[in-house]
């Protein structure tokens, strides 16, 4: 027979909602009836949909509507929840119209309406392409049912052709709040094609019942590798790629650099469309899936509590539409002894440990949170620093003091995460001073279709040893090159206006011309990485209220760890 290996979905609790009673017309008429907006209204001529609405409704004699606006970014589950019944304590209404799932903010909206419904108010949620289907995706795993209605609009939809849809909509909209209990269990129904059945509490997929197999010998999945990775791929787990089967045995070896609870919880909030927390053995599953060795265990885990710091933005970057990695860059002295690597070629594919800890990074978040590409992620086009994304600083190329050396000293290693594109080359072999690189660095720094343009953020230079080495010459430091860059990576302000996606930018920011893409010099990140020659890079964030975070490696008891022996597992066990 074939072994089970341990599932990587994990255990998934899939809560089932209990819809709020649905009330009369003449209560609805009554009201008052409560439209919530995201602040997605605002842009790309939507406001129209609530024009639309009041206009609509006003023809049935519903007019008693209260308008309220509020972001949604930046909250944990349990405080969207929290959020959708205190509007319903605010204004006590009647009903409510929540809109609008269009982008990255979908799925926080959508648990939002939930705290709507468990307050005892029926709703309907509004979306649009591409929220859509990932709005769907989180409803099905969090709540089971929830009355949801698709408007096929975009950014660039005609008033008459956003009319047209409400229009068609209207009676959805009514049946969803005063509906009878099979009209609206019929509206509220969402399927979605993977986890139709939910992952064993004993933690295993078997295999058996799946794969033929010789029924007169013994196999352990290792025999079947191009098998299991074809089944797991129909079920929506892993990236495409072949992957390493979970076995017991191989997860007792991963142990071994492993001094934590594997049941110790890394997000104690639940994330992703599964709405789960992350927990030690998941990242184990997930680095065995990418082929890691065992040393990579306390990176991964401190990558993860990095990404979990408010500032990172993890609730939303997990699903964003944006095309960008999860970036993992690790400096220090531990960098060698798990097998890391920072010099020629190292952001690309290499004998390394750079692209299996990169890849686990990214298999946690579609085995275990369900963000499963093309069915509940909001990427539109995504790119290849999704399937891994990972590089170390190497000791001795960097004429300046390393990352961990900055920000705590030689001897402790970091893990630096950032939510951003791919590298974005700069090559330049022509020019002999400094100022002259700097031109071609700062350039590269920004454009009108980068995120940055809209949003301050980090921003990570990332130069080959020559281009710094040019720079050290001229009396370039590490501090002058963060004040210049940040002083000179700029966009006109008539230029980003009305462009792009709606701004998120400081206070102090409005009316400022021309418009940073950084926040203050401490938003710049300089690296010596790569080999010789004349191709540096600059690697552009996320930005969207998520920053560059840096953690040391840190032992169980919350000391510094000097070397990768002292993770072993052996010695916390004693």
């Amino acid at each position: 027979m074939l072994e089970p290996i341990l599932d990587p979905r994990g255990f998934q609790e899939r809560p089932k909602l209990k819809l709020a009673p649905r009330i009369s017309l003449e209560d609805l008429k009554r009201g008052p009836l409560l439209f919530y907006d995201n602040t997605k209204l605002r842009y790309a001529g939507y406001s129209e949909i609530y024009v639309r609405l009041k206009e609509n409704l006003a023809k049935l004699g519903i007019t008693n509507i209260i308008y309220h606006e509020e972001t949604v970014r930046g909250k944990y589950t349990k405080e969207l929840k929290e959020m959708g019944r205190s509007l319903v304590e605010k204004y006590k209404p009647k009903a409510a119209i929540v809109a609008l799932g269009d982008m990255g903010t979908s799925p926080a909206t959508a648990i939002v309406t939930m705290g709507i419904e468990e307050a005892g108010v029926p709703a309907v949620y509004i979306t649009a392409p591409p929220g859509h289907d990932v709005v769907k995706a989180y409803v099905y795993y969090h709540a089971g049912n929830l009355c949801l209605c698709p408007l096929d609009i975009y950014q660039a939809s005609t008033k008459e052709e956003i009319d047209a849809e409400v229009d068609k909509q209207m009676n959805l909209i009514i049946e969803c709040l005063t509906g009878n209990p099979e009209t609206v269990a019929k509206h509220a129904m969402v399927e979605f094609k993977y986890d139709k059945v939910p992952p064993s509490s004993d933690g295993l997929l078997t295999l058996s019942d799946k794969i033929k197999f010789d029924v007169n010998r013994i196999y352990e999945p290792g025999a079947y590798v191009e098998e299991v990775t074809d089944l797991l791929l129909q079920m929506g787990i892993g990236d495409g790629l072949p992957i390493v089967p979970p076995t017991q045995r191989r997860y007792e070896k991963m142990l071994e650099y492993c001094p934590w609870d594997p049941e110790m919880a890394i997000l104690d909030e639940p994330v992703g469309p599964a709405g789960v927390k992350i927990t030690v053995k998941d990242i184990i599953i997930a680095a065995i899936m990418a082929g890691c060795k065992p040393t990579a265990i306390p990176v991964l885990v401190t990558a993860f509590q990095a990404m979990t710091d408010e500032k990172y933005n993890f609730l939303q970057s997990v699903h964003t539409s944006f095309p960008g990695g999860n970036l993992v860059l690790v400096s220090g002295p531990m960098v060698k002894q798990v097998g890391l690597y920072g010099g020629q070629g190292c952001m690309g594919p290499g004998p390394w440990a750079n692209g299996p800890i990169g890849r686990a990074v990214n298999l946690v978040l579609i085995n275990r949170l369900r963000c499963i590409p093309g069915a509940c992620d909001l990427d539109c086009q995504a790119s290849p620093a999704e399937f891994t994304y990972c590089f170390a600083e190497e000791p001795g190329l960097s004429p300046w003091p390393t990352i961990n050396e900055e920000i705590y000293d030689k001897e402790t290693t970091t893990v630096l995460v950032l939510k951003a594109e791919n590298p974005h080359d700069i090559i330049e072999f022509m020019c002999r001073t400094a100022s002259d690189l700097l031109v071609s660095i700062i350039d590269s720094c920004t454009t009108l279709g980068s995120n940055n343009a809209y949003m301050p953020s980090s921003l990570i230079v990332v130069l080959t040893p020559d281009h710094a080495r040019m720079l050290a010459k001229e009396g370039w430091t590490k501090q002058k090159l963060k004040e210049y860059i940040h002083r000179w990576a700029v966009n006109p302000e008539p230029m980003v206006r009305n462009r792009g996606l709606s701004p998120a930018r400081p206070k102090e920011f409005e009316g400022m011309h021309p418009v940073p893409v950084t926040r203050s010099p401490n938003d710049v990140w300089i690296v010596t990485a790569g080999g010789r020659g004349g191709h540096s890079s600059v690697i552009i964030p996320w930005g969207l209220h998520s920053e560059a975070i840096v953690r040391p490696l840190l032992l169980p008891n919350g000391e510094v760890a000097k070397s990768i022996e002292d993770f072993r597992r052996e010695k916390w066990r004693k």
